[in-house]
């Protein structure tokens, strides 16, 4: 097989590679805008509660932000391949500020449901773009380094997120006013992204103008999801199906975290704050993830942290103390931060050499899927038995895809480079 474009830009000859080189590009904005989303996306079965849903459909709106992404993810990679990384990602933020707008101006559930669906849209897009630009870009020897710390710019986010929303829920009294958070978020994510140089800029400069216009022009082409779904169908149904458990299990830490506070009558602040702990115990672990992916392989964090999330969500389903379910949300965080960028990584691995952005959709919106069933099997189950009948399937199910993981990514990712250092 004849080598793709983009392994021959990463092996080619020019500046060394430097982490620094992407941060104000590509880490900073996703930075800021994760802040925004830790804000409101844990809390939104909560608010939902206080606008008087029932666990089951306060269950089903926190998971609409994880359809809006699903949905958004069929023209995100035309959007991002039409107009580029800087402009896309400056629609989807002002998208976003529309979303949180109607949350604002229309404080009913369906107000929230129009909402979270457009600020899920516009997060499509928003990470479709960084993931491309990080896997075209970064030398595979750093692919799950970086990947990595990209997954960690989003848990720092979603670390410092909650915090800020626990201070103004006590300042306020008002749980809805989290959503001021992100639309400071957004507005100073649109600032960045007008001031810090273009990534493309920064892929000229890294690759070599005709390296780099190459690479542009076959990132431009045209992209339908369905259509490579189709053509990919097969790895796509293996790993693809281990990827949507694994991101089914994270969707379903989001949602079920706060209906279980919800359930057990915590207090709101009380809630943001576990969930902050949460984070911040994820975002520590997440360059240790791509270090283990690196140099042992991606195996031996795809299989503890999916693992440890199934077997996290069985032990939920018998929790009714707050002191047990503190313990509950640290050992998912523990579990997720082992497997930070893996499913960014994994994707990055089997995208074909030569055409990368486009099989990154298909990929990215396979796992969406898994992402949006989660609140819906949530809130299904809780409806016709119990929150905790929710909590014990997913369990079950994600010890189902860390078997799919344990079978098919030796497959298909059979190795990766050694590292010295």
């Amino acid at each position: 097989m004849a080598v793709g474009i983009v392994d021959t830009l990463m092996t080619a000859p020019g500046p060394a590679f430097s982490f620094r080189s992407v941060a104000l590009s590509a880490l900073l904005p996703t930075f800021v805008f994760s802040i925004g989303q830790g804000a409101i996306i844990p809390m939104i079965p909560v608010i939902a509660s206080s606008f008087g849903a029932n666990l089951a459909f306060a269950g089903f709106l926190g998971g609409l932000f994880m359809l809006g992404e699903l949905l958004g993810d069929v023209p995100a990679g035309s959007l991002v391949a039409r107009f580029g990384e800087r402009v896309a990602m400056i629609g989807a933020a002002i998208v976003c500020l529309a979303g949180l707008a109607v949350c604002l101006v229309f404080p009913t559930t369906v107000g929230l449901a129009v909402g979270i669906v457009l600020s899920g849209l516009s997060t499509s897009v928003f990470a479709l773009a960084r993931h491309a630009f990080m896997t075209t870009y970064v030398p595979l020897q750093f692919r799950a380094r970086a990947l990595s710390t990209l997954g960690g710019t989003f848990r720092g986010g979603w670390a410092i997120g909650p915090f800020i929303a626990a201070a103004l829920i006590h300042a306020t009294g008002q749980t809805s006013a989290v959503f001021w958070v992100h639309v400071v978020a957004c507005v100073l994510v649109i600032g960045i992204l007008l001031v810090v140089p273009d990534p493309s800029a920064v892929a000229s400069r890294r690759l070599g103008r005709a390296a780099a216009e190459k690479l542009e022009k076959t990132e431009r082409a045209p992209v339908n999801v369905f259509t490579t779904i189709r053509d990919n169908r097969a790895v796509l149904g293996r790993m693809g199906a281990a990827a949507a458990i694994m991101s089914a299990l994270r969707s379903s830490r989001t949602v079920i975290l706060p209906l279980w506070a919800v359930a057990i009558g915590m207090a709101d602040a009380q809630t943001a704050v576990v969930i902050g702990i949460a984070g911040a115990v994820d975002f520590a672990l997440f360059y240790t993830s791509g270090q283990i992916m690196d140099r042992f392989g991606r195996l031996w964090s795809a299989i503890p942290a999916l693992t440890g999330l199934g077997l996290s969500h069985i032990v939920l389903a018998f929790t009714s103390t707050e002191g047990l379910f503190i313990a509950i949300a640290i050992t998912m965080a523990l579990a997720n931060g082992i497997g930070s960028g893996i499913l960014m990584t994994v994707g990055a691995d089997l995208a074909p050499r030569e055409d990368p952005a486009r099989f990154l959709a298909a990929w990215r919106f396979t796992t969406h899927a898994g992402e949006a069933t989660a609140p819906l099997l949530i809130s299904g189950i809780t409806v016709v038995a119990s929150l905790a009948a929710a909590s014990l399937s997913l369990g079950v199910l994600g010890l189902v895809g860390s078997l799919l993981f344990a079978r098919y990514l030796p497959r298909y990712v059979p190795r990766v480079p050694r590292l010295r250092d």
